[in-house]
């Protein structure tokens, strides 16, 4: 098994948790300034909307980072599995990795929603080059 690609994907996860912290270091101090009352029979888009929307930005990304990344662990554990999680697939891995910091940061500080579309779209086209990569090597095995 190869190792090396192991590395961006702990550390996705990693990040994944600063983005929790981050999430819930804004949220729960702006629920107390309004005094957000909690009430399980309102949708959470009802209870939550007189969050400011810096603050909900956290919340949006840190779903986010719990959607498309686990296609990458999939794919990336494959390649580790198969012993292919070496160049450029270890490349490509990282690659994925820093445009999905890349593209929480554009969207908990500015979320400028077509920069960071750009930036999610060249993420999935790496992601979909290294899916492809990993596809080739299970089936010609």
């Amino acid at each position: 098994m190869t190792h090396s690609i192991l590395q961006p994907v702990i550390a996705l996860v990693l990040w994944s948790m600063v983005m929790w912290a981050w999430l819930y270091a804004t949220r729960l101090p702006a629920m107390i300034r309004a005094r957000t009352k909690l009430d399980p029979t309102q949708p959470r888009d009802v209870m939550l909307g007189g969050l400011p929307p810096r603050v909900r930005w956290k919340a949006d990304n840190y779903n986010h980072l719990m959607e498309q990344p686990t296609l990458f662990y999939a794919t990336a554990l494959t390649l580790a599995l198969i012993g292919q999680g070496e160049g450029l697939n270890l490349w490509l891995a990282w690659a994925y990795v820093a445009l999905r910091v890349i593209h929480s940061l554009i969207q908990v500080l500015i979320n400028v929603i077509v920069v960071r579309f750009a930036v999610f779209m060249i993420a999935s086209g790496v992601l979909v080059f290294l899916a492809a990569r990993a596809a080739m090597a299970v089936f010609q095995a």
